[in-house]
């Protein structure tokens, strides 16, 4: 692995070459980190089944403390793998599957 510039790294794996956004890298360790927690997976697996779930919704479903399921949907709202919905008074989560597939893509390219 060698780094061209500020703005991008490049991987090599025998003779293939594989140049990286270094923001988009970063991005993707974000989300990656965010993910790798059994909490968040659950998360993730109930927003799968449910498009649209509010914090109440989440923390029943999971039988957790509010305070905790809040804690950990900031996580993943700030990586970007969950979005936000207001309808009045409630805030309405849902995942950001064009977000998730972006990440699976670089994955598939450094796995490959």
């Amino acid at each position: 692995m060698k780094k061209e510039n500020r703005d991008s790294i490049i991987l090599k794996k025998g003779k293939k070459e594989i140049e990286l956004d270094y923001s988009e890298l970063r991005k993707a360790v974000l989300v990656l980190r965010a993910v790798n927690h059994d909490l968040r997976q659950s998360i993730i697996s109930l927003l799968e089944k449910h498009p649209k779930l509010t914090v109440t919704d989440i923390y029943i479903k999971l039988r957790l403390e509010q305070s905790v399921a809040s804690q950990h949907l900031a996580i993943l709202r700030r990586a970007g793998v969950v979005k936000t919905e207001r309808q009045g008074k409630y805030i309405y989560y849902s995942l950001d599957k064009e977000r998730l597939s972006q990440i699976s893509r670089l994955v598939d390219e450094l796995a490959s």
